[in-house]
């Protein structure tokens, strides 16, 4: 079968979409990022018991999840795991949560047993944020990142220029402590204009209690191109959104041959299969294989270049580096490790994350979502990346915004005008 029939085949009423994305940033889920906006709820003094509704909702919605993972999940080993016993401990709990903030911890602690960074649940408020994500909406400013060892606590990763969070003083490092009596957490909507109370620590151990006013912002754009440096197209990309492969195609269109390329991935979660292979027919001949994926069934599905890169009918022929760092995650490791292995692109920066499942989104009866790894993966030489990562060519920190200074840019440029000043010494040399 080949892939664009293979998309056709798995995308319908029922499913979200096929995509090489991390599950997002929630209450257990430390495997992804997201830029997040927090509410405030009143203190209680005691745990509230749920109203009938409630509980015959958390009853849909934990079935619902606990029935995807059985019937659907890339091992039907489950990993080892005992899912009856998971049902029987996880779903009393599940029952008697009185909020979805509740709900969606207990949800991920029995999906935590899975050891998968894309088995997760985002309850309905967070799943609304995602929908809404291109396009404008109240927000902090800030993305968050889980702390595997500390429910509750987020890392900032990284704080949004001219927003409210930046007006705050709030910066990247800060930990975010959503578990004190009366906490905000991400489980609940935003309205502009209202303000929230926000617990940090610095990474000087210094706590620090913040008024932040969340208002509309514009949503940033997916796909950047910078043309600032001579010879040089650093090309940013957020996430593997849809028209990703149409914009690469333009933007390479009407480069020079000898303007070389950055395509910078830090930070990426991943996004969609489809735009991951688009990007590839970019710089790789058609239809050259590049991964298997193994289904569930233990059937074999070999993915090959299918073009999709806007326009053109050639792979562009630039030289190409590309960034990643510790968050590049699903389809931006999935990119670089397959232009490193047909060696058409020098990989820089730090190791990824190693979170390489195909997965895929279902909704669940409340309008949450579940995300679950549906295939397992593997590069076209052999290479199971998930819990492993891409190891880069040469390694780099990230970027220092605070001075201004981006290593892996610098390095990659550097690495690009080198590989170009090889090529014209072995064209000059005289032949024997």
């Amino acid at each position: 079968m080949t892939f664009r029939r293979l998309l056709l085949r798995l995308t319908g009423p029922a499913v979200m979409g096929l995509a090489l994305l991390a599950a997002p940033a929630l209450a257990r889920d430390p495997g992804a990022s997201a830029e997040l906006t927090l509410a405030v709820v009143p203190e209680a003094s005691a745990p509230a018991r749920p109203s009938r509704e409630r509980t015959r909702m958390n009853q849909r919605v934990f079935d619902s999840v606990w029935n995807e993972v059985r019937g659907e999940y890339y091992d039907p080993g489950l990993h080892g795991v005992d899912w009856a016993a998971a049902r029987r401990t996880y779903r009393p709990k599940a029952l008697a949560a009185a909020d979805d903030r509740a709900l969606y911890r207990v949800l991920g602690d029995m999906l935590a047993l899975l050891d998968d960074d894309h088995a997760g649940a985002s309850a309905p408020a967070v799943a609304r944020r995602q929908d809404t994500l291109r396009q404008p909406r109240a927000t902090i400013g800030v993305t968050l990142r889980a702390d595997r060892d500390a429910p509750g606590v987020y890392v900032v990763e990284a704080v949004r220029d001219g927003s409210p969070a930046e007006a705050a003083g709030v910066t990247a490092g800060w930990r975010l402590d959503s578990t004190s009596p009366g906490a905000w957490f991400p489980e609940l909507d935003v309205k502009e204009g209202q303000a929230v109370n926000l617990t940090f620590a610095d990474p000087d151990g210094g706590r620090r209690v913040l008024s932040i006013t969340p208002r509309i912002m514009q949503p940033r754009p997916s796909f950047t191109a910078d043309l600032t440096r001579p010879g040089v197209a650093v090309l940013r990309i957020e996430a593997f959104d849809p028209g990703l492969g149409d914009w690469m195609g333009q933007q390479l269109a009407f480069l020079p041959p000898d303007t070389d390329v950055v395509l910078d991935l830090r930070g990426n979660p991943g996004g969609r299969l489809l735009e991951a292979d688009a990007v590839l027919s970019c710089f790789l001949p058609r239809d050259l294989p590049w991964a298997t994926r193994t289904t569930r069934s233990g059937r074999d599905i070999v993915l090959r270049t299918a073009g999709g890169c806007g326009d053109l009918e050639a792979p562009a022929p630039n030289e190409v580096a590309v960034l990643v760092d510790a968050n590049s995650r699903s389809a931006a490791e999935l990119t670089p490790a397959a232009l490193q292995e047909a060696r058409r692109a020098v990989v820089i920066g730090e190791q990824t994350a190693g979170a390489v499942l195909i997965s895929q989104d279902t909704r669940l009866p409340d309008g949450g979502r579940l995300n679950l790894s549906r295939s397992n993966f593997v590069t076209a030489g052999g290479v199971r990346l998930e819990k492993r990562g891409v190891t880069p060519d040469l390694a780099a920190p990230g970027a220092d915004d605070s001075a201004d200074l981006d290593p892996a840019l610098e390095l990659a440029i550097a690495a690009l005008a080198r590989s170009a000043d090889g090529e014209a010494r072995a064209a000059q040399a005289p032949a024997i």
